[in-house]
């Protein structure tokens, strides 16, 4: 019974911090008279006073030397921090400029492009469904490239980026909130300088130019940014990855749909098109993935 509460309430959880992360461009788009370059800053800022604060008060003081006494891990996360500063800074820059939806292409093929990392960087080997699933995602870059006249490098650059931050985290053997705890504080002191220049130049506006609500929504941003990530890590310790695996598509479907629906953005025949043969690389991943789940788990059962 304590196994199966467990188990819901990780399901609840990381549906939850799915949910929030397609939500998100809403939070953003009221953010939308400060620089996005800001905004990525204060994110930064305050996430790191956050996680810091939060491993500190569970952990102790000493979370971040015990963190990082493990071989290889100062600067692989300071790398990772680097990537995940890149992807959040992009993201923001792209919502806010009108392009949520081919955010949401990012964040369809990202799953494919790690596929394809795991394979390049660690030699693993794909199944005939797995390369027919990838070989459909480039066909739909490909023909979204050739309709537009270059590619998609918005959601190449997410996808890329965020490949690269999870292969590096996978090679690192640190919990995620630890990580995420010692990536943001790699990020704070640059971020603090950041906006303490703008400030001091005129270009800021967190000192009253914006008002209150707005100076509140950046604060309140910092905990959107590690909340998600925190529910994450709870979740896939309780619920098995093939059912994460598939529970992440959540966040770009409802990113999409924000897109179209209510910021109005541009999804005529030969966008859709794309997407269809990127969504049909993802149905036959998702369902191929599942599938070895359940035969590896009737096996073990056996």
């Amino acid at each position: 019974m304590n196994d199966q509460h467990s188990v819901r309430n990780g399901l609840w959880i990381a549906a939850a911090s799915f949910v929030l992360w397609g939500l998100m461009p809403l939070y953003w788009h009221l953010l939308k008279v400060v620089p996005s370059l800001q905004i990525v800053m204060h994110r930064m800022v305050w996430s790191a006073l956050l996680v810091a604060g939060w491993l500190a008060w569970k952990q102790g003081r000493g979370w971040l030397r015990a963190t990082l006494a493990r071989p290889r891990t100062a600067w692989m996360l300071g790398l990772s921090g680097l990537l995940i500063a890149t992807n959040w800074t992009l993201y923001v820059w792209a919502v806010n400029a009108g392009h949520v939806v081919e955010t949401s292409l990012g964040y369809f093929i990202n799953p494919l492009i790690s596929v394809v990392m795991g394979v390049v960087f660690l030699h693993e080997r794909l199944n005939r469904l797995q390369w027919i699933s990838v070989a459909l995602a480039a066909t739909g870059v490909a023909w979204l490239t050739w309709q537009y006249g270059q590619p998609p490098w918005i959601a190449l650059g997410l996808a890329l980026t965020f490949g690269l931050y999870g292969l590096i985290r996978k090679l690192v053997a640190v919990d995620a909130v630890n990580g995420l705890g010692v990536e943001s504080v790699y990020l704070f002191l640059p971020a603090l300088g950041i906006l303490m220049w703008a400030e001091t130049h005129g270009s800021g506006g967190f000192a009253g130019g914006w008002g209150w609500g707005v100076d509140a929504l950046l604060v309140f941003g910092g905990a959107l940014t590690a909340l998600p990530l925190i529910g994450f890590a709870y979740a896939v310790r309780r619920v098995p990855l093939s059912v994460v695996g598939l529970m992440q598509y959540i966040a770009p479907t409802l990113q999409f749909l924000l897109g179209v629906l209510f910021f109005g953005e541009a999804f005529d025949r030969e966008r859709a098109t794309g997407f269809i043969f990127i969504w049909g690389a993802l149905a036959i991943f998702a369902s191929e993935g599942l599938w070895r789940a359940r035969r590896q788990a009737a096996l073990a059962a056996t």
